[in-house]
């Protein structure tokens, strides 16, 4: 009786996990499929699951498009630049919120988090006048400034939790050997941040990727454009939209953080869940 129920038990679990599974990868699935369907299968009243004459003629059309490549290469610059340098500045303000005492500290961190409150579109009204008074608008760098800006906080949170979680009689014990504070950091503290370093520099790479509104409104130049809104402009309008084309893009763009992700899993969930448990 008890093995029946054990049974009962795995395949009732196995049926649940299949179905959120399912539920999950859907879009994914449905993406993939609308990739390979010729463009009357589409725009059909009721639309098959499965192609009826599968082709590769939107990825044939997609890499024949040289605004590809281009858009590929702005962003990668763009969300490159922007991680990097966001894990640059985060990782300085969070050893200094968490290993230092001095006036004004917590204040200082808590108004940097609260950046995090307001909705993107406001933080944009801001952050659109200060580039233009820079005359940085329609640049790559104004737009690695504003992912530096959305991504800054959040990444000083995670970074700031990972440093507290790190014994101070380390850090104390190095002083006394005379080591200086920058040596302590990039010799002694920041090895061992490796994995919370990733994780901010994935999570910011990630959200500068899929970027849509921030890089539509401060870029207007075709050769300057990002993967979002070259794919919305390239596809989608009022007149005509290519979902086939747009799916077969949206498969491609999202390649290099699938492989970023599955490359750099172990650091992120590392990462994640530093300072969540302290021994």
């Amino acid at each position: 009786m008890l093995l029946l129920n054990n049974w009962r038990a795995r395949s009732g679990f196995t049926v649940m996990l299949l179905a959120i599974g399912g539920f999950l990868f859907l879009p994914i699935i449905w993406m993939v499929l609308t990739s390979i369907k010729p463009e009357g299968e589409v725009f059909v009243r009721i639309p098959s699951i499965l192609p009826h004459v599968p082709t590769l003629e939107n990825y044939r059309a997609l890499f024949g498009h040289s605004e590809t490549l281009m858009q590929l290469r702005n962003s990668l610059i763009t969300a490159g630049g922007g991680s990097l340098l966001t894990v640059m500045l985060s990782t300085y303000a969070a050893y200094s919120f968490a290993k230092f005492r001095y006036f004004g500290r917590k204040p200082l961190m808590f108004m940097m988090l609260s950046a995090q409150m307001f909705p993107f579109a406001m933080l944009l009204i801001s952050v659109y006048p200060m580039l233009q008074w820079a005359n940085l608008l329609n640049t790559r760098i104004g737009l690695i400034i504003a992912y530096i800006i959305l991504a800054l906080p959040s990444g000083t949170y995670m970074l700031y939790s990972y440093f507290i979680s790190i014994p101070s009689e380390i850090i104390e014990a190095a002083r006394v050997d005379g080591a200086s504070e920058m040596y302590i950091l990039h010799r002694i503290v920041l090895p061992l941040a490796i994995p919370a370093m990733v994780t901010v520099g994935l999570y910011s790479f990630m959200w500068a990727w899929n970027d849509l509104l921030f890089s539509l409104t401060l870029i207007t130049s075709p050769e300057l454009r990002t993967v979002g809104p070259g794919l919305l402009l390239s596809y989608l309008g009022e007149g005509r939209a290519n979902w086939g084309g747009a799916m077969a893009e949206s498969i491609v763009i999202s390649l290099p953080v699938v492989l970023g992700f599955a490359f750099l899993q172990r650091y992120f969930i590392k990462g994640l869940t530093a300072g969540a448990v302290k021994s």
